[in-house]
């Protein structure tokens, strides 16, 4: 109790209460509404404080399970801060704009981030210095420009598993595409948009830089966490996999010994071995061969 009573002080402090003008809001944000005050909504901290650990427990779960996340904020005031928490945790972002079909068409998006890498080799590993001066320059503002729009989905090799959103209202685009691919949608909603549009809500104030940071900030730390389990739980694994490999090894080793011990036994009762382990017939009790002639005269 007292630790969201502390989030909850955190959050009155970096202003996440704070809403739009009750002129623009959203009908559907009612229930997420404190008060107002001077023509101004004021959000229930009570429920961004339940939604907000919500969220992030559902996106420790999906970082525990090896999936990806990917943050999406192009707002000004947001791209910074949305870009380094994504960094931090070697997570998928897109803060200078959304591509059309950044998913939905994700595999021409793909080849456009394989050029790009490849401009880059280019120009790193000397093959470049065949071209002239002006083609070496385009090829470095090319690369420039699609690092600006690509650089936070260089490492993404396949579609992402959720979608971290600050103003859904904004990133609608984005939003749009995930719905449509069933990707499951995780955003800050402020009083002027619809909360249901998204699977998972926070209702909070989504213009202010220090709203914005406590609240990506806190979403981040749990991911952190749910990739420091996975982790954790691998090492575990391996360690045990090679306790058994370990276990197997020496059981098979005594079997050998037990059945080489056991057949040196059989040898010994069978009487003497020659040199090549073969029993002596000398030893061995003599056949009787039945007489099978005919008597004389018959």
């Amino acid at each position: 109790m007292e630790n969201n009573t502390s989030l909850q002080q955190q959050l009155l402090e970096a202003g996440v209460h704070f809403g739009h003008l009750k002129k623009k809001w959203n009908p559907k944000m009612l229930p997420y509404i404190f008060a107002e005050k001077k023509g101004i909504h004021i959000i229930d901290l009570n429920k961004t404080v339940v939604h907000l650990q919500e969220t992030a427990a559902a996106l420790k779960q999906i970082a525990k399970s090896g999936k990806k996340i990917m943050f999406v904020a192009t707002k000004k005031q947001a791209k910074e801060i949305v870009s380094e928490c994504a960094k931090r945790v070697n997570m998928p972002y897109a803060t200078e704009r959304w591509l059309g079909g950044m998913l939905t068409n994700f595999n021409t998006v793909r080849k456009s981030v394989k050029k790009m890498q490849s401009i880059d080799k280019m120009l790193n590993d000397g093959s470049a210095e065949s071209l002239t001066k002006k083609e070496r320059l385009t090829l470095s503002r090319d690369k420039e420009k699609m690092e600006k729009v690509l650089g936070g989905i260089a490492q993404l090799g396949r579609l992402p598993s959720a979608l971290f959103i600050v103003d859904i209202g904004v990133e609608h685009i984005a939003l749009a595409e995930a719905k449509r691919l069933g990707i499951s949608t995780f955003g800050v909603v402020d009083t002027n948009c619809d909360p249901n549009k998204v699977d998972f809500a926070i209702p909070a104030n989504d213009d202010a830089t220090k709203s914005i940071a406590i609240i990506t900030n806190y979403i981040t730390a749990a991911i952190a966490e749910g990739l420091a389990e996975r982790m954790a739980n691998k090492e575990e694994e391996e360690a045990n996999q090679n306790d058994d490999n370990n276990e197997n090894e020496a059981k098979a080793k005594r079997l050998e010994q037990e059945a080489q011990a056991e057949g040196g036994r059989g040898r010994g009762r069978g009487g003497r071995t020659t040199g090549d382990g073969a029993t002596n017939a000398n030893n061995a009790p003599k056949r009787r061969v039945p007489n099978t002639r005919r008597p004389a005269g018959k």
